[in-house]
């Protein structure tokens, strides 16, 4: 691997997982230094995270790690929503019984709290369970979507998940949905999918809402104090 790319995986990683908060200011030297490399794999790193959206260059001073907003965290879970009902009906009706069965085996995982290398692995086999379920749906446009949106989700799910221990819950919360996709119980796989999503939504607002105000931006801030999330 290059060491450009190395260096642009380590610091998005480092911005996903939320060690560089949101709206924190970054100077290429600072990075530099950090991950010991020089400027110019920096720079060019910086330059494709500013085209990804994961950073906002700032004239002068750098760059800024991008906000999470209310309205993203809206938008995001509502398309989750609207996505993952349609794919839980949809496997549970026309799913394979071997593949449901593979499901449900990959069902039981957990994560350790406040441990941030635990998220990163339980992020990556929460993506593999809630992807199997799109796959059990054999509609390959549906499996892309819905892989956009939890790419999309996984700094946000760090944000829900540093803020209390919910390692049971959403263990359970898999564990009930699978068994009901393997028993046919379409309408009760519904229910089970919007209660998880709503539920992690709910860590994520209470979560973004406890951060530093320099992490949001004004709008998204009273947004914050008005809004109540609904799916």
């Amino acid at each position: 691997m290059l060491l450009s790319d190395k260096t642009y995986q380590t610091i998005k990683n480092d911005i996903v997982t939320c060690t560089l908060e949101p709206g924190q200011q970054i100077a290429q030297a600072d990075l530099a230094t950090r991950y010991r490399v020089g400027l110019t794999p920096v720079r060019e790193a910086l330059r494709q995270l500013a085209q990804e959206g994961f950073v906002n260059p700032v004239p002068r001073l750098g760059y800024i790690v991008s906000v999470i907003t209310a309205e993203d965290v809206h938008e995001i879970y509502e398309t989750r929503t609207i996505l993952e009902s349609a794919t839980v009906r949809l496997a549970a009706t026309r799913g394979q019984d071997e593949r449901l069965s593979e499901i449900a085996q990959a069902a039981d995982f957990s994560y350790e709290y406040k441990n941030r290398q635990s998220y990163s692995i339980f992020l990556s086999q929460n993506k593999t369970f809630h992807l199997a379920i799109a796959q059990a749906t054999e509609n390959r446009r549906l499996v892309e979507m819905v892989g956009r949106v939890l790419d999309e989700l996984i700094r946000i799910f760090h944000i829900g998940l540093d803020l209390r221990d919910s390692a049971n819950e959403m263990r359970e919360d898999h564990l009930a949905l699978a068994d009901a996709l393997q028993n046919r119980e379409t309408d009760l796989a519904v229910q089970l999918i919007q209660r998880e999503i709503a539920r992690s939504q709910e860590r994520v607002v209470e979560g973004l809402a406890g951060y530093p105000r320099r992490h949001i931006t004004t709008r998204s801030a009273m947004a914050l104090g008005r809004r109540r999330f609904r799916v």
